[in-house]
């Protein structure tokens, strides 16, 4: 497989955002009124869209419920749980030696306005042909639509296109318009997951990854 272009998911892939996620989530469920469950109970909202998981966490919410508790999630999100994150060792690096064989664009489920701030922060940037996220109304959470329109917006062959990420959502988003997908287990993803889903490829540590993409250096 030629692979000229690589779409990255953000989160649990490019950096660990365990802290700010969970700690908003904690906050939006307090400020809510509802019972705040423990920090490790949590680690399965970090990935999908939060349209998704607050109807988990308050079951009988009404739409309108969920579009105040993501309000509040995001008060305060926007001010400081996005930089309370950390890049995973390895990222940049990786990222550095395949900008030259190949362009980079983040795909994430976040929207595209905190993921641009979060990228910037920590001087990744400059990586990325472009940066594609959700809207804040919630428009391309969904992995499959947010592939669909990256490659038509950026007019990318899916034959010479593949995702990365570290999560199911990432794998079945690829999958649905036709793109190979590397699943990899340095984030909260593990790799039985990502074989349920038919991943193409696996990989453990961000050097086995750099090997399989950049595999004469």
């Amino acid at each position: 497989m030629i692979i000229e272009n690589i779409l990255w998911d953000l989160d649990g892939t490019i950096t660990d955002p365990k802290f700010g996620i969970i700690r908003c989530i904690q906050y939006a469920l307090e400020k809510f009124g509802k019972e705040i469950p423990p920090f490790e109970k949590l680690f399965w909202c970090i990935g999908p869209p939060l349209y998704e998981s607050f109807p988990k966490l308050v079951p009988k919410a009404s739409h309108e419920d969920v579009l105040t508790l993501v309000d509040l999630y995001r008060e305060r999100f926007s001010d400081i749980g996005m930089y309370e994150n950390e890049v995973y060792p390895g990222i940049p690096d990786l990222l550095s030696e395949l900008q030259i064989k190949q362009k980079h664009y983040v795909a994430t489920s976040k929207p595209h306005v905190f993921a641009k701030k979060i990228l910037s922060h920590f001087n990744l940037s400059h990586y990325f042909s472009v940066v594609h996220g959700s809207e804040l109304s919630g428009v391309r959470s969904d992995k499959g639509e947010l592939i669909k329109f990256i490659l038509e917006n950026e007019s990318l062959d899916p034959n010479k296109t593949i995702m990365i990420g570290d999560r199911k959502h990432d794998v079945i988003g690829a999958k649905k318009m036709g793109l190979k997908a590397i699943g990899i287990t340095w984030g909260y993803g593990s790799a039985d997951e990502h074989l349920e889903v038919g991943a193409d490829f696996i990989f453990s540590t961000p050097q086995d990854l750099g090997k399989f993409l950049n595999p004469n250096n």
